[in-house]
């Protein structure tokens, strides 16, 4: 038993690597941050809860990805592409991306033809 303290601090150094490297998109029941903050501050319990809870299922040693499996949280959202991780989407439809950017041009435009016009109005122009 003099080895207790020394594996409780193995699998505390083990879970906070593994917390701080998983996959925000595959991390179960809370959010990372919660996970965080649980192992660091409850260094037994919250380690053995994100082993058993949750870490990533499939999500190799370290709990990013890779770890073999297609495991993907279920989604209720007509929009599961906005999900997982804000800012990685690719484009589906390359027609649907080129309106989508010729309206924010057109928008853009209209913003600053309205910007020059109150700009002379404010100068008496």
């Amino acid at each position: 038993m003099p080895y207790l303290g020394l594996l409780v601090m193995l699998l505390w150094v083990f879970c906070l690597i593994d917390v701080i490297t998983a996959d925000d998109g595959g991390v179960r029941y809370l959010p990372k941050i919660v996970w965080l903050l649980l192992v660091v501050f409850l260094p037994f319990a919250g380690s053995l809860a994100w082993l058993f809870a949750g870490r990533p299922i499939g999500g190799g040693l370290w709990g990013g990805s890779g770890g073999g499996s297609n495991y993907r949280r279920a989604s209720n959202s007509e929009f599961p592409e906005y999900e997982t991780r804000p800012g990685r989407q690719a484009a589906m439809n390359p027609e649907a991306d080129a309106e989508f950017l010729r309206q924010c041009r057109e928008r853009a435009e209209e913003q600053r033809r309205i910007e020059r016009e109150r700009r002379k109005r404010d100068l008496g122009l």
